[in-house]
Order: C-alpha cells, then sequence, then structure tokens
C-alpha cells in the first residue's frame, strides 16, 4: 500500500425518491449540506477535522460558508457537469496524498426539478443546451442518439438492444427505497416508449432530480479509526477529449483505452476481477460505450454481452445496483460513487453483491474517467 494511500471514509446522499414527491422547491446549497452531515455522521469524524473542501454544481464560497468551514488547506469548486464526480475524486485523492489536506469534504447539491432544469432545447450562454447548437444539436442527449445511430450503423446493432440497461436499472431501483423510478419494466414497456431523439428512448433518458451527495475522502492511516470499513482507493485514472462538443468519432473509445491501461497498470486488476460496476449512464448507450472502453466486453458487442442475466444482481457483472441513473436519480456519477461504497461496506440490504470487494467506477465523457475501489 502505498503511503499515504486515499481512501473514502464516509458517504452521505439524500432520499431521492422523497424529494421527487415533494412539491416544495430545493435549495442546491442546502441539498449539499444535509449531504455532508449524513457523510460526517456516517464515518464519525469531527467537522472541524475537514480541511479540504470541494464542490461541485454549487459555489463553494457560500458553500463553505454556510456549512461553517473556515481556513481550509484546499477549497475550489468544480462545473456541475457529469463528468466532474470522477475528476473531483481523483483531484482530492492527489491533495491527500502529497500531503496538501487530511480530510476533504466533496459535495455536490442538485436542484435540478426545482428549478426546471432543461438539458435541451433553446441555446443560452453557458448551459448544457449550447452543445453544436448551430447544427440542431441542442443537448448531450441529441449527441448520444447521433453517436449511436453510428455506432448502429457500424456494428449492425437492431433497434431495441439497449433494452437491457434500462430494465436492468429498473429492477436494481425496485430494491433500493430511495430510487425515484421503482417499476419494473418489460422490453415490450422500453419498445413502447416515445422517442426523445431517435434512436433513443424516453427510458434511455436519466431522470430531473433534486438531491445532494458527499464523500469524505483521508488517508488509509487515518481511515482506520473510524467507525465504517473504509475503501481504498487502489487506482483512478482520467482523460480529456477536448472539443467544441459533445460526440467523439470513436464514442470516446480511444481515450476509455488509454485510461482503462494506466487504472490496470496501477491497480493490478483486470475486468475478471471486478466483482461490482457503476457505469455512468446519463443515457443508456454510455453503459455500451464504458462496457468496450474498459474491456469488459468486445468492441461492437457490449448489447449482446449485457444479458440480464449477466448485468443483474446474481450475474458474473452486476451493473449499477442502485438504478443508475435511469432508476434511482440522476446525481451526475456522485450516486454512483455511493453505491460502490456501500457494496464494498455490504450495505446494500436485497441489492447487495455477496462477497463484493472491488468496485469500478467508469464514465464515458469527454473526460473518460475512471476509478477502481477495494474493501481495506
Amino acid at each position: 500500500m502505498r503511503a499515504r494511500q486515499p481512501a473514502i471514509v464516509g458517504v452521505g446522499q439524500l432520499n431521492y425518491a422523497a424529494l421527487y414527491a415533494s412539491k416544495v422547491p430545493n435549495d442546491a446549497i442546502s441539498l449539499g449540506a444535509q449531504a455532508l452531515s449524513l457523510a460526517i455522521e456516517d464515518c464519525g469524524i469531527a467537522k472541524g477535522d475537514i480541511d479540504g473542501l470541494i464542490t461541485s454544481r454549487i459555489p463553494y464560497t457560500v458553500t463553505a460558508d454556510a456549512l461553517g468551514l473556515k481556513n481550509l488547506w484546499l477549497i475550489n469548486e468544480l462545473e456541475g457537469s457529469g463528468r466532474m464526480s470522477g475528476v473531483a475524486v481523483q483531484y482530492a485523492a492527489a491533495m491527500i496524498e502529497t500531503g496538501q489536506a487530511e480530510v476533504v469534504a466533496l459535495v455536490y447539491g442538485n436542484n435540478g426539478r426545482s428549478s426546471a432544469m432543461a438539458y435541451g432545447g433553446e441555446a443560452f450562454p453557458n448551459s448544457t443546451s449550447i452543445y453544436n447548437h448551430y447544427q440542431g444539436m441542442t443537448s448531450p442527449g441529441a449527441a448520444v442518439a447521433m453517436m449511436y445511430r453510428r455506432y448502429q450503423h457500424e456494428f449492425g446493432i437492431a433497434d431495441g438492444a439497449l433494452a437491457n440497461f434500462a430494465i436492468n436499472n429498473r429492477r436494481n431501483a425496485a430494491l433500493n427505497a430511495g430510487a425515484v423510478m421503482r417499476n419494473p419494466i418489460t422490453v415490450d414497456d422500453y419498445m413502447a416508449a416515445r422517442f426523445i431523439a431517435a434512436p433513443l428512448r424516453m427510458l434511455d433518458y436519466c431522470i430531473i432530480n433534486d438531491g445532494g451527495v458527499c464523500l469524505i475522502m483521508t488517508t488509509m492511516e487515518r481511515a482506520r479509526d473510524l467507525a465504517k470499513r473504509p475503501v481504498v482507493l487502489a487506482a483512478t485514472a482520467t482523460r480529456g477529449e477536448t472539443s467544441g462538443h459533445y460526440w467523439s468519432r470513436d464514442f470516446f473509445f480511444g481515450n476509455a483505452r488509454q485510461a482503462a491501461d494506466r487504472l490496470h497498470r496501477q491497480a493490478g486488476f483486470v475486468p475478471e476481477d471486478i466483482d461490482v460496476l457503476q457505469v455512468y449512464d446519463n443515457f443508456t448507450p454510455a453503459i455500451a460505450f464504458g462496457l468496450e472502453g474498459f474491456g469488459f466486453a468486445a468492441r461492437g458487442e457490449a448489447t449482446a454481452w449485457a444479458t440480464l442475466d449477466q448485468i443483474g444482481l446474481g450475474g458474473r457483472q452486476p451493473i449499477n445496483t442502485a438504478g443508475g441513473h435511469t432508476g434511482e436519480s440522476y446525481m451526475q456519477g456522485w450516486g454512483h460513487h455511493v453505491e460502490a461504497v456501500r457494496q464494498l461496506r455490504g450495505e446494500c440490504g436485497e441489492r447487495q453483491v455477496p462477497g463484493a470487494n472491488t468496485a469500478q467506477y467508469i464514465c464515458i465523457s469527454p473526460i473518460v474517467s475512471s476509478h477502481i475501489l477495494a474493501g481495506a
């Protein structure tokens, strides 16, 4: 184990189902603050021991003041895009490993439902709808639909091939009391769902919801004295594809392979060693692209590989065990990290993967990111 080995020691997230059902507007900073309180309670650390703060989707200045976090060694704010959850974990790990901070809180707040957030339509400056607006691509969903259409053409993929990802997410969400969409769906339900941006249907899309998530990270040395079993960050890698648009000609495959090679060298693990997999799924094609980019499935074969027996809770490679972004809630990758930690602690009840000791997070996007986590 490396000196100052980073670990995740505390996690907190809100009940997304309750927030979705509520008609009361929420403030994103307040949601993040509530998640921090839950994470502090989870690991038993004193708030005064936190000397680093990374926020996402909420401003670090007002958030730090509201949380009562003063005179920090590390303080910064990341944008609200989904790729930032993986970046935040890597950033915090680097600061911990180099001695720039001891205990870092990563706080995310999202009031997308309350603020009627739209991820498409008319473009306006500094919004997610600005992507390629001059070409009519007014949202990430439209860009992913275009990529997936090309993927279908290149590899001969039939309509409906993504259904298992949506079905599996709902099956897992049904076992998660905090998930928004807990009603199981069938292939017929999937095929009957209306198109949003063909070939993607409504059931391929994430949920716009309110919520808050917090991760607390520190060194393994410090972690051993805390309340819960720590989860080691065994390896982390990111690789960005810089452009003015969301789509990628190779579906981010090249960057994913480069990140996978670095990840596997760091951790000494290969796909066959991973017990549970959490894949960022703002849209279901991202799961297929992630499975292929990180070596779980051969190129062009992810949808055939991902049978319900294979990716379900009792399968060889359980995926998105809390319900993912189409079942649990769209917390832009942050909730996936919480689920990975809880699986490795054995805290997931009916959806627990027996004997889970390794987990991987994957995000396929303009910044590809992935971590391998292991139980200590």
